[in-house]
């Protein structure tokens, strides 16, 4: 490689850098989540289980410029099925929102205005608490996704992977936070 194309190359990388740290400052925060367990009101209240089937509050700060929708999602990776498991999608959030409220995934109450709640690995749309087998933790991860489009391209009826393809095709950053529940 020629030292005027690896000069280019370098510049041409410098450019995202701006971008790249305004990207990293992008938080997601849940007073559900705070303690590093997921909390009792957020496991369900079937499959044995005898939470309240609450989904938690969800906040978050610094989205990128250019930012037009999110995405967010909860998701096992744990769970034993090969694939995980998706207990809450929530897509095409507005851009001037930040946080979603505790309960907002147990019925339309607290979800913005033209967001939509796609169906989860229950195959229908709204929050699934956890509920995992006996046995060792789980590892339960909220994701905010920053998106560069209004609305995601996907029908109501879609599943996990499919938004999370589109979504992550359309991502200009991404925001997680974490927290372990077993019974």
């Amino acid at each position: 490689m020629t030292i005027s194309r690896c000069m280019a190359t370098f510049i041409a990388a410098l450019s995202f850098c701006p971008l790249a740290a305004h990207a990293a400052d992008f938080t997601v925060t849940s007073r559900a989540f705070a303690s590093g367990q997921v909390q009792p009101a957020q496991f369900s209240d079937i499959m044995g289980c005898t939470g309240q089937n609450l989904s938690p509050d969800i906040h978050w700060s610094n989205a990128p410029e250019g930012t037009r929708s999110f995405v967010v999602t909860i998701y096992d990776k744990d769970a034993p099925t090969g694939s995980g498991w998706w207990h809450w999608v929530v897509v095409d959030l507005p851009a001037d929102a930040t946080s979603l409220p505790a309960g907002a995934g147990n019925g339309k109450a607290g979800i913005p205005e033209g967001a939509r709640m796609t169906p989860t690995d229950m195959g229908a749309p709204g929050f699934l608490g956890a509920c995992p087998p006996e046995g060792p933790e789980h590892d339960y991860t909220i994701t905010v996704k920053a998106l560069g489009i209004d609305r995601l391209p996907v029908p109501d009826n879609a599943t996990p992977a499919m938004v999370g393809f589109v979504s992550n095709m359309n991502a200009l950053a991404t925001a997680t936070i974490s927290a372990k529940g077993k019974r």
